[in-house]
């Protein structure tokens, strides 16, 4: 039997747009890195169809990646860019357990979810904890509260 707590069928959580628009606040976001033209946040997105793995990613970034597999490649690239300049602000399954967590993340800043989010689209609220993860030079990053209550 499979433990349906820390698994899900779906890899696309649409960003509740209370989070994305307290974030935004402090953030103004420039390009959305992963999206679709249902669920974008800002006018400049990539979709699928562009592969936001293959571009460059420039501004101020939120990405809200597909939580399958592909994840880490994501995680990544926020990285990478971070280190050319630009600001990266993800949010996250907080998998503390994982590689790409250990990898990556832990060279962002860090901000835990209290409890779990009700993401867009759905009833019920998430089967994961979420963080919001910000890379990039820390003396651009805007102050938010050290942890986020949804």
């Amino acid at each position: 039997m499979e433990n349906v707590h820390f698994m899900s069928k779906k890899s696309d959580w649409e960003t509740p747009q209370e989070l994305f628009a307290q974030l935004n606040e402090s953030f103004h976001f420039t390009l959305d890195v992963c999206a679709t033209p249902n669920n974008k946040k800002c006018n400049n997105f990539f979709s699928p169809e562009v592969d936001g793995l293959t571009k460059d990613w420039t501004g101020v970034c939120w990405m809200n990646p597909p939580y399958g597999r592909e994840i880490g490649k994501w995680i990544k690239k926020a990285y990478e860019e971070s280190l050319k300049g630009a600001i990266l602000v993800c949010l996250l399954p907080a998998r503390t357990d994982t590689s790409w967590w250990h990898d990556y993340v832990m060279r962002g800043k860090v901000y835990f979810i209290r409890g779990r989010l009700k993401f867009s689209g759905h009833r019920n609220s998430a089967p994961f904890p979420s963080a919001v993860v910000v890379f990039g030079n820390t003396k651009l990053v805007p102050q938010i509260n050290n942890s986020l209550d949804f």
